[in-house]
């Protein structure tokens, strides 16, 4: 067995009912969400458990829901004694791999990300942004749909999710003439995603210019994890970088297909998703693909899927 990475789920992953059987299983994971309780001043538990979806939606719930989860299946695991060499998140998620490698206290990060999500959301508003995702065209014919769409506004890249998947952002209108002009070179599907704000573009810069002052006030530790950068898709170094790049992160293009390849030329043949979701899983075993490599991959969102990976690791050791 190869090197192990914790992958940790983005904004979209969230469900109604996520982490309820951890808390109802183990103490360590009702720690967590008691702990996201009382430093946020609210329930984030009952929206995670019981919704309703309209709440748990709204991206300043969403943000810190998902983080906390993500924290309390991570501490279940870490308890049955099961660690990572190697770190990484999907936009919000790299806040969960920085609590996993010490760099934030958890009760400053979900403070963060709740008053990240406010700021996403104020950045633009509602109805004037979106974000769709392309499948199925390569990059190069994605990027001519894109250029001539900026004739009509701004419209960027957001995520390079997989080989097949890449994710664009930006203003209704371009947004739109993008996915036509994509279907039209051929994409497989384009499809326009449940998100109230463009995010990942250079429309959300006023967040991340709010964002920087928080971060400014929140002690930041040295790792004790490698941590792969969603904006550099290389690991971070110092402290400095964690700050810098999350600045940067909210309003620019997450590149998680070259995290991924830098983490399985790095040796790593195993990954595991913690949190809501499975999305992550699905990419992972599609950049393999692509690389003619054989990785081992889990998403771990229910007790039956923990003890897959319990089971895993106990037959591995």
């Amino acid at each position: 067995m190869g090197k192990v990475a914790f992958v940790f789920p983005g904004q979209g992953a969230q469900f109604v009912g996520m982490g309820k059987d951890f808390y109802e299983e183990f103490s360590i994971c009702r720690e967590v969400f008691e702990d996201a309780n009382e430093s946020l001043g609210i329930d984030i538990k009952s929206v995670c458990f019981e919704g309703p979806e309209e709440e748990l939606i709204r991206t300043e719930n969403t943000q810190p829901a998902i983080l906390a989860t993500s924290i309390a299946i991570l501490r279940a695991l870490e308890e049955r004694g099961i660690n990572c060499d190697y770190a990484a998140g999907l936009s919000l998620g790299e806040y969960t791999a920085l609590v996993e490698a010490e760099a934030f206290e958890f009760c400053d990060a979900v403070h963060l990300v709740k008053n990240r999500g406010r700021y996403m959301q104020e950045a633009v508003p509602e109805g004037k942004g979106g974000m769709a995702a392309i499948l199925g065209l390569e990059k190069s014919k994605l990027m001519k749909a894109v250029e001539k769409a900026k004739d009509y506004g701004v419209v960027e890249i957001a995520n390079y999710n997989s080989p097949e998947q890449i994710v664009i952002s930006g203003e209704v209108e371009p947004l739109e003439i993008a996915v036509n002009e994509s279907k039209e070179l051929g994409a497989k599907k384009a499809v326009k995603l449940p998100v109230s704000a463009p995010f990942h573009s250079s429309l959300l810069k006023p967040a991340g210019d709010k964002l920087e002052k928080d971060l400014d006030k929140v002690k930041i530790n040295d790792l004790k994890k490698v941590v792969i950068s969603n904006v550099a898709a290389k690991p971070v170094k110092t402290r400095e970088e964690v700050r810098s790049n999350l600045i940067r992160q909210v309003s620019n293009s997450v590149l998680w297909c070259d995290s991924i390849i830098y983490m399985m030329d790095n040796e790593v043949d195993t990954f595991i998703e913690i949190g809501p979701g499975k999305s992550l899983k699905g990419f992972i075993k599609r950049i393999a693909k692509s690389l003619n490599k054989k990785v081992n991959t889990f998403s771990v969102n229910s007790i039956s899927e923990f003890e897959k990976v319990c089971d895993f690791f106990n037959r591995e050791v």
